[in-house]
């Protein structure tokens, strides 16, 4: 076999690699995500989480511009030497994805969050409505605490990072309970491309080359801490989105800062509003009601912000990034944020109170 040809082979390899591994989700788990990953993760958060800017939006910043450059210095001689260009295209491709899997994406493959901690995955109409209500209930006192005032909107106090330390003492509550949500080593970062990510409609995102948790600096910061503690989640090993979310929610809402709280119970109430809605209308209207005004702006509030930069980027990469989770073992694409209800659901039917 030629040399140019070796990389290419064996990106066929693993792509049949991953077809056999994904049917053994308790090796993966015991072996990557409980032995390899952790090292791996520790490793690069340490290095990383030294330098004080985002180096995971560096590289890409710079891939992108040598992509670019390489196809546009190629586009003489694509014609004549298209076997070869597409021979080095898919060398290319092969490096990355070798090291995309290595260093975190095998977690694409691990044991289920729902089987490993023994949660039910089916609920009733019965059991969202009731589970709301308790949001309700619940995120209400909360919003009441810290506003004193049910019509105003909760403004958030703290600087983005002092939320980045604040949100380790959330995991740490929670490990007490869950020892396997124990969190070590902190690289969590402002995204260089924070507009860039907002015109795509990304709250924020794990690098995987460098373990760094990225975060949208633009958001509204009512929110910021659960979305802060969701790329936390990816950096302890957890690749489904719907499990992030319920991680991200747990550690938020065990924060003993009620502000930490608030963002926790605000973003999993938005979420059952939603699965509400699309399902019964008229209920979802009755439910909203009880709702204090002031959660409401806090909604409308990042209603707003998303708004503002709508645009034909953001389908496209939503379009991009549901095919991207679709083929990671992610059968809900981009759906499968809000899945994590029926996580919450069923967690708080057998565990502690809300």
């Amino acid at each position: 076999m030629k040399i140019k040809h070796i990389l290419p082979s064996f990106l066929i390899l693993q792509i049949f690699f991953l077809k056999v591994i994904a049917f053994y989700p308790q090796w993966i788990e015991q072996n990557y995500s409980n032995k390899l990953y952790p090292s791996i993760s520790r490793f690069s958060r340490t290095f990383f989480g030294m330098i004080p800017f985002s180096i995971g939006d560096c590289i890409y910043v710079a891939l992108i511009l040598f992509i670019l450059k390489w196809f546009w210095d190629k586009r003489k001689t694509w014609k004549l030497q298209w076997k070869n260009n597409i021979l080095t295209v898919l060398s290319f491709f092969s490096v990355l994805y070798f090291l995309f899997h290595t260093l975190w994406a095998f977690n694409y493959y691990r044991q289920p969050l729902f089987e490993k901690m023994h949660i039910q995955k089916e609920y009733s109409k019965a059991d969202l409505i009731a589970f709301t209500q308790k949001l309700i209930t619940k995120t209400n006192t909360i919003h009441g605490q810290l506003t004193q005032n049910d019509s105003l909107k909760v403004v958030f106090p703290y600087t983005q990072e002092k939320v980045f330390k604040m949100n380790v003492s959330g995991y740490n509550n929670l490990a007490k309970t869950h020892p396997y949500f124990t969190f070590t080593t902190l690289s969590t970062k402002k995204s260089l491309v924070s507009i860039p990510l907002s015109y795509m409609g990304f709250g924020g995102y794990l690098n995987p080359f460098t373990n760094e948790a990225q975060v949208n600096y633009l958001i509204p910061m009512y929110g910021f801490p659960a979305t802060v503690n969701h790329e936390m989640a990816h950096q302890m090993g957890y690749a489904s989105e719907s499990e992030c979310n319920f991680i991200g929610f747990l550690a938020s809402v065990k924060n003993d800062d009620l502000y930490f709280q608030y963002s926790g119970y605000s973003l999993a109430l938005n979420y059952c509003l939603g699965t509400i809605r699309a399902e019964d209308e008229k209920t979802f209207k009755n439910i909203l009601k009880t709702v204090h005004p002031g959660i409401l702006k806090n909604y409308q509030e990042n209603t707003d912000f998303w708004n503002k930069y709508q645009s034909p980027l953001e389908t496209a990469f939503h379009l991009f990034y549901d095919n991207f989770l679709k083929m990671n073992q992610q059968k809900d694409g981009i759906d499968s944020y809000s899945k994590f209800v029926d996580l919450m659901i069923n967690y708080y039917r057998t565990s502690d109170k809300l």
